[in-house]
């Protein structure tokens, strides 16, 4: 497989207090990755520094073959990185439409097929963001990140706090993407629903990558001393 998105010995710092201590990971094309580990442990912020999003004191990360490691976070996304952000972050005083339309750029992802995965979106088309349930919110934002048109779509705790009934319908699109192809690096709690969707794992402890395998590697003993399970 050919390599989407490359860490390479990335070292974040938050003022004087290192956040990655040497985290490498790869999302190669069309697989799907879960980024795993308690609360805290450097998830968010992985996903923060391969956007651009935090300054690397060491290490690179690379693109479609690109060393971004430099890039703005604005140019970072342009060349097909699209963010689920942790808490949806939808546009509250704008409508559905409107949050779709907002970063839009040409390509197989259209208003049609985004109404199509999510239908709820096509039904409530003309609501503000902010009186959405928190369900339809998080259809919202992957729809709006879909309208990028991304080579990688990045989820950062898809489905946290929704009902299950919700979050067997988001399951179910991230499903589908996968199948049709679409690279994805995925952080979400529910080993139940996420092992059986993940080509690999990684998981962080305070900052470094501590295991990294196929999901039926994961032993009961790795997930209790990681994962808290």
């Amino acid at each position: 497989m050919t390599a989407l998105l490359q860490l390479d010995d990335l070292h974040v710092f938050y003022g004087a207090s290192q956040a990655l201590d040497g985290v490498s990971l790869q999302v190669d094309e069309g697989q799907a990755v879960a980024l795993m580990g308690r609360n805290g442990m450097g998830k968010t912020t992985t996903i923060s520094t391969a956007l651009r999003m935090l300054p690397l004191r060491k290490g690179r990360v690379v693109f479609a073959g690109q060393d971004i490691s430099t890039l703005p976070s604005f140019r970072a996304a342009r060349l097909g990185m699209g963010l689920v952000p942790e808490g949806r972050r939808c546009f509250p005083n704008l409508t559905v439409h409107e949050n779709l339309i907002a970063a839009a750029r040409s390509g197989y992802w259209d208003l049609g097929r985004v109404q199509q995965l999510f239908p709820r979106l096509q039904e409530r088309a003309d609501q503000y963001a902010v009186s959405l349930s928190g369900g339809e919110q998080q259809m919202l934002a992957i729809g709006r990140a879909l309208m990028t048109n991304p080579r990688l779509l990045i989820l950062d705790e898809a489905t946290e706090g929704l009902a299950p009934v919700i979050r067997r319908e988001i399951w179910s699109a991230i499903t589908r993407l996968r199948s049709e192809g679409l690279s994805i690096l995925l952080v979400d709690k529910t080993l139940s629903e996420i092992l059986p969707f993940a080509d690999a794992c990684v998981i962080l402890d305070r900052g470094r990558v501590v295991w990294q395998g196929a999901p039926d590697g994961l032993t009961a003993d790795l997930q209790h001393t990681y994962l808290g399970v």
